[in-house]
């Protein structure tokens, strides 16, 4: 008897913001007028700010390290790891938390960084997994100091060129809550073919009209994944 050929499952490619994150509790600047929980952006998240004062750039992102050990995946990220029962699922997500990888999604693409990481203040390629502070003084094999294991604003984002052809890939697109404002991420949804359906998660879709094929979704993160899989008929 001849084998049962086994259907490639189809890839089912997802760019997630700060909007999936943001139902457990993580917010971003943008949710305070230009503040990141009390700071100015510029005085913690540019290469400027950790040159002028590594200790408080230090401080801010032990802090935010916390939030993200304090916080626990949503609905909407359990809904996706699911989702990897039936399709190739890959999650490309602007957000350095960890909540898709604890939530159980295999394949994950931070493309600015990982807050559980810290890395050699010279070479990015050497990056740590870090559970507690980073403090002043915690030296890296190649003599410098560790920083954060993210990219800064005013620096370049690497990940770009390995998020590009995933999504020129995929055979489904889910957009989940991001704004599309902050570049060059939200250029990737310019690499995913015209024919691929295009689903758009978020609270208030961000602007998508010149792309073909788009299927709205007007809700939070969590009541949004969960329509989608009832489009996309999974149990």
């Amino acid at each position: 008897m001849a084998k049962a050929v086994k259907t490639p499952k189809q890839k089912l490619v997802v760019l997630t913001g700060a909007g999936i994150s943001a139902e457990s509790g993580l917010r971003t600047f943008r949710d305070a007028d230009g503040l990141w929980e009390g700071y100015n952006v510029e005085d913690v998240a540019t290469p400027r700010a950790w040159r002028k004062d590594r200790q408080l750039v230090l401080d801010f992102y032990n802090l935010r390290r916390k939030d993200v050990q304090a916080a626990k995946p949503n609905a909407a990220h359990i809904a996706l790891a699911e989702l990897q029962e039936y399709y190739d699922v890959y999650i490309v997500t602007q957000n350095i938390d960890d909540l898709h990888e604890r939530a159980g999604s295999k394949n994950v693409l931070h493309l600015h960084g990982e807050i559980m990481k810290m890395r050699s203040e010279k070479d990015p390629t050497k990056f740590y997994p870090i559970n507690a502070d980073i403090q002043l003084g915690h030296i890296a094999t190649d003599g410098s100091q560790y920083r954060p294991h993210v990219v800064w604003f005013e620096e370049p984002v690497p990940m770009i060129e390995v998020a590009i052809p995933i999504m020129y890939d995929a055979d489904i697109f889910v957009l989940i809550g991001t704004s599309l404002a902050v570049y060059p991420a939200a250029g990737l949804v310019d690499y995913v073919r015209e024919r691929v359906p295009k689903y758009v998660i978020d609270k208030v879709i961000p602007e998508v009209k010149r792309y073909k094929n788009i299927i709205p979704i007007e809700m939070v993160a969590t009541e949004g994944v969960a329509e989608l899989k009832r489009l996309l008929k999974n149990p």
